[in-house]
């Protein structure tokens, strides 16, 4: 494992990891359950102490994983969960907190997410989450799938420049944001966070990458992962099995170098004009 797990810095002045265990698609299986709980074990034994989930995923279900999994050693995890939209109301907003905790089986969030933008106007959703935050329920708050467009205005509103990230998709097939969303928010100082850095597995399996993973004696995903990180994004990759996370936790060890930037540059052409912000 590494010596010492990267982080970046949050506007709070906080260090977070910059690669931390994701949970989409945890929670669904029963019989899947102990061996998930087991994968994010592993990862904090193995210094990957930021774990992302959200209320949505198997509708509960991946924050009881999430909760099982920390249960003794809270104090070592950077806890991150999502609100939907639907309950982004003041009121929506500290019910879905309570669940969360409860099935989280602890005090406090250490990040909260809105989980996109919804219908409920942001300076209502600013004010819900500088509500549980004062409580003490979270300690921090974000946002989730927010373009540029959408961030202006929110750190227009009051106490909207609180916001400490903005979780969006990002990958080497997925490269929009470095348009405009990824510069704006790097002169900011809000850090990004990737979910599906590895496209859902895909580019696990995308022989464009064989070449530079040949050069590191790596795997296609790693090297995924690691340009992710190296962008100075967080990335928040999902491994269920003890040998997945082992491989995610071996990326932070890939330097690559600037003629493998060129290749996938060449392989995955960056963006030349603005798109549309991307979800899935």
């Amino acid at each position: 494992m590494p010596s010492t797990i990267r982080t970046t810095t949050l506007p709070s002045g906080e260090a977070i990891a910059v690669l931390g265990q994701g949970t989409w698609k945890m929670g669904e299986d029963s019989r899947r359950r102990a061996g998930e709980v087991d994968a994010l074990k592993l990862g904090l034994d193995l210094g990957v102490t930021l774990i992302d989930t959200a209320e949505m995923y198997a509708g509960g279900g991946a924050e009881e994983v999430v909760g099982e999994a920390i249960a003794g050693r809270r104090d070592e995890v950077f806890l991150v969960s999502k609100v939907l939209p639907s309950n982004a109301s003041r009121a929506g907003v500290q019910r879905a907190c309570e669940n969360s905790l409860k099935r989280l089986r602890t005090d406090r969030i250490d990040l909260y997410l809105l989980h996109w933008p919804g219908s409920v106007p942001l300076a209502e959703t600013v004010a819900a989450f500088e509500a549980v935050k004062s409580a003490g329920k979270i300690r921090y708050w974000g946002v989730s799938n927010f373009d540029t467009d959408e961030m202006e205005e929110l750190v227009g509103l009051a106490d909207g420049g609180n916001v400490q990230t903005n979780q969006v998709l990002y990958n080497l097939v997925r490269r929009g944001i470095e348009f405009d969303l990824a510069p704006w928010s790097r002169e900011r100082g809000i850090p990004l966070m990737a979910y599906s850095p590895v496209e859902q597995g895909s580019l696990a399996r995308n022989a464009k990458l064989d070449a530079v993973a040949a050069r590191h004696n790596a795997t296609a995903a790693q090297i995924a992962l690691a340009w992710v990180m190296q962008q100075g994004v967080i990335a928040i990759p999902k491994a269920s099995s003890q040998e997945h996370v082992r491989q995610n936790v071996a990326a932070l060890d890939i330097a690559l170098t600037q003629q493998d930037i060129a290749d996938l540059d060449q392989a995955f052409p960056p963006p030349n004009r603005k798109r549309g912000l991307e979800m899935i």
